[in-house]
């Protein structure tokens, strides 16, 4: 898929005033400073569509942009460590829950992964209420250009392995990226393609 448009629709934090066309939404969500920002940058082709930010947290509302005239792209605010009040995470967290369970628009969720570090309980919790909510989502590693390539397969490695601990019958499909390098660019664009072609196949409301 060759990204031509790339434009900025909507920032709320009200599900319920979220575009209404029914287009695919792929959303991508993960811990704060994972480098969501400048990955969806990357792969939009654009320097400065999503903000990105040296304070963790900067997310802060679920925006919208719409890709080719024919799919959104979601960015979400991070879950987990970010510099902002108990009450503030609170109501973060509500709209990206009422977001994954009532968005009908919504084909597939891309959970953003920091390579670097080995599993962290926060993302597997967070992925098992993914699969519990039987919403779709991908792994998107991130940041593969900071370590080895010897290190970022043991670390895929440790996340199946506490998947698998965690009652999980298989690794979700997943992506290693670097934003900085455009690695995994192709193969996330192609994936997202294959999915919109089924999704326009098969599904008459969209």
């Amino acid at each position: 898929m060759k990204i031509n448009t790339a434009e900025f629709v909507i920032s709320n934090s009200d599900v319920s005033k979220c575009p209404k066309d029914f287009l695919p939404e792929y959303a991508f969500i993960g811990r704060s400073n994972v480098g969501k920002s400048s990955l969806i940058n990357m792969i939009t082709n654009q320097k400065k569509l999503a903000k990105t930010s040296g304070r963790p947290g900067k997310t802060q509302l679920i925006n919208h942009f719409l890709i080719n005239n024919n799919w959104f792209l979601v960015d979400l605010p991070g879950y987990g460590y970010a510099k902002v009040s108990k009450k503030t995470k609170s109501i973060f967290q509500e709209f990206i829950t009422d977001y994954f369970e009532t968005r009908e628009q919504l084909v597939c969720a891309f959970v953003l992964i920091d390579i670097r570090h080995e599993a962290q309980t926060i993302d597997i919790e967070f992925m098992s209420y993914m699969g519990e909510s039987e919403i779709p989502f991908c792994i998107v590693f991130t940041k593969a250009d900071k370590i080895s390539k010897v290190k970022i397969d043991s670390h895929v490695a440790a996340y199946k392995k506490k998947m698998f601990a965690n009652n999980w019958a298989e690794m979700p499909h997943y992506f290693v990226t670097s934003a900085t390098e455009s690695t995994g660019k192709e193969a996330l664009l192609s994936y997202i393609d294959e999915v919109n072609q089924e999704v326009f196949k098969n599904n008459a409301q969209f």
